[in-house]
């Protein structure tokens, strides 16, 4: 038998953004445990504005484990919250709300800055650095320099020891500006990853005395603000599609517009202006390859007419709850018969 550090991670009550907390369980195994031998635990929601201090119990019910290559015998533990009975979600669950589908697919592609001293990582203390475009994807201490690299990658290194299905980095158009993207078959895979790769992110910025800024506009001006461009699929929207279906979802996207935006991020007014690359947050568009509209439509997607493969939803932001984003999706794609 082996002592195995367990860190349960769940998202507390704080809105409009919930906060990622975690806390350590040391439980003996044979070898590295399996998400049904691992047990359900409370903890003070009192502390986490999702309960009271005269009735404070919470419970944290495993849904996802991964292996810790910090620490030895390590294992990360993603939760949802529950009611004291252990069986009722939580308000606050918002993974509880996605519907059950093994045919969905879902990619996330999160931005973020990496902050330093109250700024962005590279920008001098006073004003700004040179204007956006020589970042993006670019390569160079004078457009990268000579931490966010390290970081960048020793995150994908830790996300790809756990197991994550990582997709890929890149540096995006603001210096110190990042992306990662996540990928996962079923209706609630992907965004488990999001969030464990975000806290993986957070972790591991501690030891560089860096923060992770992930709201959707933190510079002010003209500079692209951060989001979480939401690919999804079905398995009728893969393998069948077609023009009526897909125009269909399209309305009913347009018809939703309101309950999509109010899930995905907040303050995505300062974001979805009509310009650098975004739809204006009161319209709802759709075009093939066009990435200032809502949902950006693939090439191959239209190719030989078919209307068939997944769709870009780029509306929702860098702080989403990704749990939200794929329920909110789901809600709509399912008020659509399949013909």
């Amino acid at each position: 038998m082996a002592k195995y550090k367990l860190e349960y991670i769940w998202l507390d009550g704080y809105t409009p953004v919930p906060n990622l907390r975690s806390k350590t369980q040391i439980k003996d195994f044979d070898s590295f445990p399996k998400l049904d031998q691992l047990p359900m635990w409370g903890f003070d929601g009192s502390s986490t504005q999702q309960a009271e201090g005269r009735s404070s119990d919470c419970m944290l019910k495993p849904v996802a484990i991964y292996p810790d290559t910090t620490r030895r015998n390590g294992a990360l533990v993603m939760c949802e919250v529950m009611m004291p009975d252990g069986v009722t979600p939580h308000p606050t669950n918002s993974r509880a709300t996605i519907l059950d589908d093994a045919g969905a697919w879902f990619g996330f592609e999160q931005e973020y800055f990496l902050y330093q001293d109250g700024r962005p990582l590279g920008f001098p203390a006073d004003g700004y650095p040179a204007p956006q475009g020589p970042y993006y994807t670019a390569v160079g201490y004078k457009n990268v320099g000579d931490i966010a690299r390290q970081i960048v990658e020793e995150h994908l290194d830790l996300c790809l020891d756990a197991g994550i299905n990582h997709e890929g980095i890149n540096a995006e158009v603001a210096k110190g500006q990042w992306e990662f993207q996540i990928f996962g078959k079923g209706s609630k895979k992907a965004a488990d990853e999001v969030w464990v790769a975000r806290y993986l992110l957070i972790r591991l910025c501690e030891k560089y005395g860096i923060d992770v800024e992930f709201h959707c506009k933190p510079i002010k001006g003209d500079w692209n603000g951060s989001g979480m461009h939401a690919n999804f699929s079905t398995t009728y929207l893969r393998d069948k599609g077609g023009k009526a279906y897909f125009e269909a979802l399209m309305a009913a996207f347009g018809e939703h517009c309101e309950e999509h935006i109010a899930v995905y991020g907040p303050d995505n007014h300062l974001r979805l202006t009509g310009l650098h690359e975004t739809q204006s947050i009161d319209k709802f568009s759709y075009g093939v390859a066009d990435r200032g509209a809502s949902v950006r439509v693939p090439h191959s997607f239209v190719k030989d007419n078919a209307y068939r493969g997944y769709l870009e939803d780029r509306r929702p932001n860098s702080q989403g709850d990704p749990y939200q984003i794929a329920s909110r999706i789901l809600k709509t794609i399912a008020t659509v018969p399949a013909p």
